[in-house]
């Protein structure tokens, strides 16, 4: 379930405890070059609710511009994301597992997402779980992405990407689609009711803005090959990160805005701004 979980959430957490940072989603980062302050906000790409708190709106009136994971702004966004989710070499969901899992799987997609298996053979099966989270939220998905580009759009501010749509979903290439089908499989075993319960949990965390306890919710679902998973999906995507903040930061107030999984943990942005020499402090 983590790879669902994960991708859901915001692509993603660390397997590494650290030292517990304060309950908050948005941090101001000042320091080390910086003339204007730039924000760091925790964000979670798929949600019934979106409302921004004050602090943030506040927030986005102070900056001239908005990075985020991708630029959600691009028109070929959703043809570049199209382009990359298919697996490669005719590799097939079917092929992976036996025709008793298979149809396991087959009936779960039928029962939570309305769609064979069969149409969507070829996707990568860490995708799939994308096409059930309209069954466990309860309502037409939407992202903090989105609402954080509306109120730039509307301050006439230009919206970046920390990394392109092809280096975020290449991401995936680097789990072996075994792996992935497994937990699918694992998934569809355990039933609906299991990933709401524990999606609840995190969303929960998320609202409350516990950053930490969150990290170590995740760290409790982590299934095998987690910790690859997390090097992969984490680790490694925020440590390309951090120059790029530094840069744009001291070049212009920013506000920036990443999945909140990303803010914990040792290797997380907010302790690797920090040993950058950056002041990262949490807006209550």
């Amino acid at each position: 379930m983590k790879y669902c979980l994960s991708l859901l959430f915001s692509l993603f957490f660390i397997g590494l405890q650290a030292q517990k940072l304060e309950d908050a989603l948005l941090w101001k980062i000042s320091g080390n070059g910086i003339k204007k302050p730039s924000y760091l906000y925790g964000t979670i790409h798929a949600s019934c609710y979106t409302l921004l708190d004050q602090n943030v709106i506040e927030a986005m009136k102070k900056t001239e511009q908005l990075y985020l994971e991708i630029d959600v702004d691009d028109p070929k966004m959703e043809s570049q994301m199209m382009a990359n989710m298919n697996m490669k070499n005719g590799v097939t969901m079917e092929s992976l597992v036996s025709a008793e899992d298979y149809k396991i799987v087959d009936d779960f997609l039928r029962d939570n997402a309305a769609i064979s298996a069969k149409t969507i053979n070829t996707i990568k099966p860490s995708f799939v779980s994308i096409m059930f989270v309209q069954k466990i939220l309860g309502c037409k998905p939407k992202s903090v992405e989105e609402a954080l580009a509306e109120i730039s759009k509307s301050q006439n501010e230009a919206i970046y990407g920390l990394e392109t749509v092809a280096e975020q979903m290449k991401v995936f290439d680097k789990i072996s689609y075994q792996e992935q089908m497994d937990e699918l499989v694992r998934t569809a075993k355990n039933g609906i009711k299991t990933y709401e319960e524990d999606f609840n949990k995190l969303m929960q965390l998320y609202k409350d803005k516990k950053i930490s306890d969150l990290l170590n919710f995740t760290n409790e679902l982590g299934e095998t090959a987690s910790s690859k998973f997390d090097d992969e999906m984490l680790v490694k995507r925020n440590a390309k990160w951090i120059p790029i903040i530094a840069d744009v930061a001291r070049f212009k107030p920013t506000f920036f805005g990443v999945g909140a999984a990303h803010l914990a943990g040792e290797n997380g942005v907010i302790l690797l701004l920090r040993k950058q020499g950056f002041t990262v402090e949490a807006v209550k």
